[in-house]
């Protein structure tokens, strides 16, 4: 008797999408989330912008020149791109429609205009945005980061400003006032629609 069909062969990878401002902790919540759960895929997203330091290509992000990216997308390669703080940043769609067809959940780092283009492409995706508490403590921990210059900083806090304003998009939204607490709570969302 043939072996019964995996559960990955039954159904559809499911696509969570995790948007944050610019410091809201979303990186760091994101990699506590694929240590949690080391079967959900992790979309690496492609930048123009230079690695800060420590990052890797292929691990953060792919780093590619701008002309490669603008070519990608007269190509359709992109499930959702965006132009960020200068810099062009995008999801391979190829990447996202083959995993999923395997049955493969997949984790997506992408800001909120990135979140509304794929949300198109993938209505059935599982929106969250992780909230700063405050404008005040996002600011800090920009500062504190020391990543970027004062103009920089408050660039992406008036960016901020607008994304926070778009929460409502989203399924659910997570504040991350204790990390720990975050933590908890998207793990409570994912297993939900994991079924776990």
């Amino acid at each position: 008797m043939p072996d019964s069909p995996s559960k990955n062969a039954l159904s559809r990878g499911r696509l969570f999408v995790l948007s944050a401002p610019s410091g809201g902790g979303k990186t760091t919540l994101c990699g506590m989330l694929r240590r949690r759960f080391a079967d959900l895929r992790y979309s690496v997203s492609y930048t123009t912008r230079p690695p800060r330091s420590g990052e890797r290509d292929g691990m953060d992000y792919h780093f590619i020149s701008r002309p490669d990216f603008e070519d990608k997308i007269k190509q359709g390669f992109w499930a959702e791109w965006a132009m960020v703080h200068g810099n062009f940043y995008g999801t391979s769609a190829e990447f996202i429609q083959s995993a999923l067809a395997r049955g493969e959940d997949i984790l997506l780092d992408i800001d909120v205009q990135g979140a509304l283009q794929i949300l198109e492409r993938f209505p059935d995706g599982i929106s969250i945005f992780i909230m700063p508490p405050s404008l005040e403590t996002l600011r800090s921990r920009l500062e504190t980061r020391a990543t970027d210059t004062p103009q920089v900083i408050s660039t992406r806090m008036g960016n901020a400003e607008r994304e926070m304003a778009q929460k409502h998009f989203y399924r659910h939204v997570v504040v991350n006032d204790d990390l720990n607490r975050a933590l908890k709570e998207l793990t409570a969302i994912i297993e939900s629609y994991r079924g776990v």
